[in-house]
């Protein structure tokens, strides 16, 4: 079992970035995918999640209709879109790997058993 991360960086506020994880491992269709975040002295967010068996995603309302999720079958890939960064949004973004292929751990910011590295993106004001 793999997650790597890759993307994150550095952004001004009001732009865009994007996080993807490749996941090795399982079976495609039978994990949901998706993103917790930490900023320094935060509690851990579950911010969006995807079920690689039926596509369905979940997003926190901190990042609700800014950040887009997205799974490629092909690569075993899930990429995390983000727009319109804000200050705030600033955290360590760790993939995490939940089964079954519902999104219900993450969304609940439950732990679940697998994880990545973790990887900073950091949004200037």
């Amino acid at each position: 079992v793999q997650l790597v991360e890759s993307g994150g960086g550095l952004v001004q506020a009001g732009g865009s970035l994007s996080v993807s994880c490749a996941v090795s491992g399982f079976n495609f269709d039978e994990y949901a995918v998706g993103w917790f975040r930490q900023a320094p002295g935060k509690e851990r967010e579950g911010i969006s999640c995807i079920s690689t068996s039926d596509g369905s995603t979940y997003y926190a309302d901190s990042v609700k209709g800014r950040f887009t999720i997205s799974r490629d079958k092909a690569k075993n890939m899930v990429t995390l879109q983000m727009n319109s960064l804000k200050h705030e949004d600033t955290a360590v973004y760790y993939c995490a790997v939940d089964l079954p292929a519902v999104c219900s751990g993450i969304a609940g910011n439950h732990d679940v058993p697998y994880w990545g590295q973790g990887t900073q993106v950091t949004v200037s004001s």
